[in-house]
């Protein structure tokens, strides 16, 4: 009787983080493309929106009526299901407040990685159905970009689990916790400059791709979602901020766990999602910062920089190797 209870108790806990961490990074995710346009905004002395607009804007677009391409597909309604059910999946097994989530034995790197790429390949298929050439011109510069940035991702985290013998996300959070002087180490300072770059391409930001233009010369992601409107640009914009929120909140919690709620109680679950919140807006923050910073790269220029993102991430396991 005690056993099924304990058990239960774990369950109980399991659910409430995954409950947790899928609305903070719901409605977190919204708001951190806020902040980091207002502190754009600041940089160039202008006022800016409120950090709240993305979410006003979600609400707005649930309102609007539903429009479609007169020769669509099928493909068209069903990608943006598919882009918001990827984020929300992979945000459920991830290991974000709690090293704990409800699959959390699941929350393999393969795993997040295919979840983000199934809402990738959905969003560059919507782009080419409506048969357009600004939708056909995004979703082929998207594929490049991503086909450039996923194997970056898979060798720096294998250069992670090169020292904590797994590549279970929780499993090398514990394995971090448990021996922090890795955080400093060589091999860990490399992977981690490996995954901003993928990150800042993962989440089309700048020098990658710029979120808030609309030139049709430049635009990637944008590009892709032109032929939506009203609720299903609601979907997709969520999707999209849930996956920035996930991207964030696992480049901080890989390299400074400290904090990730470890034991099954409710003062730990407060305060891993009061630290979870900080470390997402401080990956934000430093993000704006390199946005405001630089240009846009020229589209001929990105593999130099994804390039450069996969060497590091390859000399992170080497050095792993040697090190071990």
């Amino acid at each position: 009787m005690m056993a099924t209870t304990a058990s239960v108790s774990v369950s109980v806990y399991e659910g409430a983080a995954t409950l947790i961490q899928l609305v903070l990074v719901a409605l977190g995710g919204p708001l951190l493309v806020g902040l980091m346009a207002k502190v754009k905004a600041r940089a160039e002395g202008r006022v800016g929106a409120p950090i709240v607009q993305p979410l006003r804007d979600l609400r707005k677009l649930l309102t609007k009526e539903r429009l479609h391409a007169r020769h669509a597909s099928v493909v068209l309604p069903l990608a943006p299901m598919v882009i918001l059910a990827s984020s929300v999946m992979a945000v459920a097994i991830s290991p974000l407040v709690s090293t704990h989530p409800l699959l959390g034995s699941s929350a393999d790197i393969l795993v997040i990685v295919y979840l983000l790429l199934t809402g990738s390949a959905a969003a560059a298929l919507a782009g080419l159905d409506a048969g357009t050439a600004f939708g056909g011109m995004g979703s082929s510069r998207a594929m490049t970009i991503g086909a450039l940035a996923e194997p970056a991702l898979l060798v720096a985290v294998i250069a992670l689990s090169i020292q904590s013998g797994t590549s279970n996300l929780p499993g090398i959070m514990v394995s971090t916790l448990a021996h922090p002087d890795w955080v400093l180490g060589p091999s860990r300072l490399l992977a981690l400059g490996a995954l901003l770059i993928v990150v800042i391409a993962e989440t089309g930001r700048i020098p990658v791709d710029n979120p808030s233009t609309h030139l049709e010369l430049t635009m990637v992601h944008e590009a892709m979602i032109l032929e939506y409107a009203g609720p299903e640009l609601a979907l997709v914009s969520l999707g999209e901020a849930m996956r920035l929120g996930l991207l964030f909140s696992l480049l901080a919690n890989l390299f400074v766990p400290w904090g990730i709620a470890t034991h099954p109680t409710a003062a730990s679950i407060v305060l891993g999602t009061a630290f979870l919140a900080l470390k997402a807006v401080l990956v934000a923050l430093g993000v704006a910062l390199i946005e405001v910073r630089s240009a846009k790269l020229r589209l001929f220029r990105l593999p130099e920089l994804l390039a450069g993102g996969f060497v590091l991430s390859v000399l992170a396991v080497v050095t792993g190797l040697v090190t071990r």
